[in-house]
């Protein structure tokens, strides 16, 4: 089984999702402008946040790394989840999702950033994908800042919970780009996780 270990940045722990995130998830899972952006339908009620978080703990014994919860130190809140989905060998994709309260303030840029030294360092991935529906601006955003590097368009790649089709932007990052330091954030990054501890 993979490692999972705990991680920390200057203001998020990233931890395995337990069940008992669940009050958290369905706070945010339930708000119109957080599931569509990922593809799935807002959760009505707790069972669908439960039904969830099942689903995430089941992924460890098919061999995924598995879904790290985004805790804010600040307040001690989950505020979101953060993964390596599909993985397969040499290569994953990166997936995650974040309360609205908490947008636009660099955090899932921030997690986002630890969960890159994981796959490469960690699990010893060759290749990182990062996808998008076009429409997801604020996802865009977060993948330029991270280095990602452009691919292409998937032409009706995925189908929503609501049965329409949309395309995906593809974007990605492999062990030359880590290791030959062409991430510009990187360096920096890795001091202030050394200077946490």
């Amino acid at each position: 089984m993979l490692l999972m270990p705990v991680m920390e940045t200057k203001r998020l722990i990233l931890r395995p999702i337990a069940k008992e995130d669940k009050e958290a998830v369905f706070e945010y899972a339930q708000n119109k402008l957080v599931g569509p952006n990922a593809g799935w339908k807002p959760h009505l009620d707790i069972s669908e946040s439960v039904k969830f978080i099942e689903y995430c703990l089941k992924k460890r014994d098919f061999g995924q790394p598995g879904n790290y919860a985004v805790v804010f130190k600040e307040n001690n809140k989950m505020i979101g989840t953060i993964e390596v989905h599909s993985f397969k060998g040499h290569k994953g994709e990166v997936g995650f999702v974040l309360h609205p309260d908490y947008w636009n303030r660099g955090i899932m840029t921030e997690a986002a950033k630890i969960l890159i030294i994981y796959a490469f360092e960690i699990i010893g991935l060759k290749r990182l994908s990062y996808n998008h529906f076009m429409f997801n601006d604020r996802s865009k955003r977060v993948c330029e800042k991270l280095g990602f590097k452009f691919e292409g368009v998937l032409r009706k790649k995925f189908m929503m919970y609501d049965g329409s089709f949309v395309d995906e932007a593809v974007y990605s990052l492999t062990d030359d780009d880590y290791n030959y330091k062409e991430l510009p954030w990187l360096f920096g990054f890795k001091k202030e996780l050394e200077s946490l501890k």
